[in-house]
């Protein structure tokens, strides 16, 4: 049998922001049937690491500044006639360049969300009234500037409450604050940054994603969070568990989500939103997001049921009806490793982590003599790995276990 390469000149062109070199980007690289360009915006650049630049360096790349987009847009459709392959679909996945990246494809002509969709999936504040507008439950919130203000609200609500910048992600800048006197622990706000103070729910907290095409959700996935993703910030538990097919879910996660695809006027592509089941059984609504979900959520789904859902999802920005054929049945979870600050004089090996029950894989970040300087964010960690189970209960326990078997231990570092 012989095969045959697609005729280049007929595959897709796909405009593909670049900020970091994600699972879902490097699977995107691989694939042989779409021609990629990649945008990189100049704020980014630092983030993308020597090696990943030097993969990188075959592929047409568009360096364009954050301000001026008109003129940057200018520049870059007269780049255009000097490529081969000229981009006619439009990828974002990542989320701090939601109000850069998307008017920057609206003034290239490529598809792209508007300038009231970025604001609703991005600031938090204006996200909420959306929810509100839909009939969903969400926290309460309040605009503020001071702590002050923090605590005038904390005392109308009741503690404990939440304080984080509109348009923070991996809950940087986020804080819990359980009563007036741990005020004095949390840093004055920055003023030059928008803030808001919110109820605190208490409740299980879950990861909805869904796969979109043509306004309508092809597939829906749901992830437990072992403890709110909050917590995590604090020394709990770190990690997001897809349930496998055939479990009982908690909630209609296919109706939710396509109720806030609808709301949100969503037509195509990948989208995301976290959510509580409170004490009393009522579904609230956290937070919505129109990308890639972080960490290692979307391999969860794909090792869950056993297909390729980077191509998946890089379809639904093709205008493409993605493959869901699917070949597996189980729980699958990201369990991000513990870090510490300081020269690593020795940590767990990946050899010793795969011999632990359903463990899939392993991917540690740092080795022994490396320093580690984590941000204080929810995708702090040290490595990770994915680990399967009949259920997300035997996932959790398993990722338990996994926690009790890891070490790693660090030494201070000079300035």
């Amino acid at each position: 049998m012989t095969t045959s390469t697609p005729e280049t000149s007929a595959l897709p062109v796909v405009l593909l922001v670049d900020g970091r070199p994600s699972t879902f980007v490097r699977n995107v690289l691989n694939q042989d049937d779409v021609h990629i360009v990649l945008l990189r915006f100049a704020s980014a650049i630092k983030d993308l690491p020597q090696e990943y630049l030097d993969r990188t360096a075959h592929l047409p790349v568009f360096l364009a500044q954050d301000e001026n987009l008109a003129e940057e847009a200018e520049r870059y459709l007269k780049w255009i006639d000097t490529l081969e392959h000229v981009p006619t679909y439009f990828c974002n996945p990542q989320e701090p360049h939601q109000e850069v990246a998307q008017p920057f494809a609206e003034s290239v002509g490529l598809p792209h969300l508007t300038r009231q969709q970025v604001t609703w999936v991005r600031h938090k504040t204006v996200m909420k009234d959306r929810f509100a507008e839909l009939g969903l439950r969400c926290a309460a919130y309040r605009r503020v500037e001071t702590l002050a203000e923090v605590a005038l609200f904390a005392e109308e609500q009741g503690w404990p409450v939440v304080v984080k910048p509109m348009d923070s992600f991996a809950c940087i800048g986020t804080y819990r604050i359980d009563g007036p006197d741990d005020l004095a622990e949390v840093p004055e706000l920055a003023p030059e940054r928008r803030w808001m103070a919110e109820e605190y729910i208490r409740g299980t907290e879950y990861q909805l994603c869904a796969l979109v095409t043509g306004g309508k959700v092809v597939d829906a996935y749901l992830s437990l969070n072992p403890v709110p993703i909050l917590d995590v910030l604090d020394g709990a538990i770190n990690a997001n568990i897809t349930f496998a097919p055939g479990e009982e879910l908690p909630l209609d996660v296919w109706s939710v989500c396509q109720d806030l695809v609808d709301g949100f006027g969503l037509d195509h592509g990948y989208f995301h939103a976290e959510c509580f089941l409170m004490d009393d059984g009522t579904l609230c609504v956290g937070e919505a997001a129109a990308r890639i979900t972080g960490c290692e959520v979307l391999a969860n789904h794909g090792l869950s049921r056993g297909f390729d859902i980077h191509r998946a999802t890089l379809d639904t920005y093709l205008g493409r009806t993605p493959d869901l054929r699917y070949s597996e049945g189980r729980a699958v979870g990201d369990l991000l490793l513990p870090v510490k600050p300081g020269r690593v004089v020795s940590i767990s090996t990946e050899e010793e982590l795969l011999r632990l029950p359903g463990v899939l894989s392993v991917q540690l970040k740092l080795a022994v003599g490396d320093v580690a300087t984590p941000l204080r964010a929810s995708h702090a960690s040290s490595g990770f790995m994915h680990v399967a189970g009949g259920t997300a209960a035997e996932v959790e326990q398993r990722m338990r276990n996994v926690l009790e078997h890891f070490t790693i231990e660090t030494e201070p570092v000079e300035s």
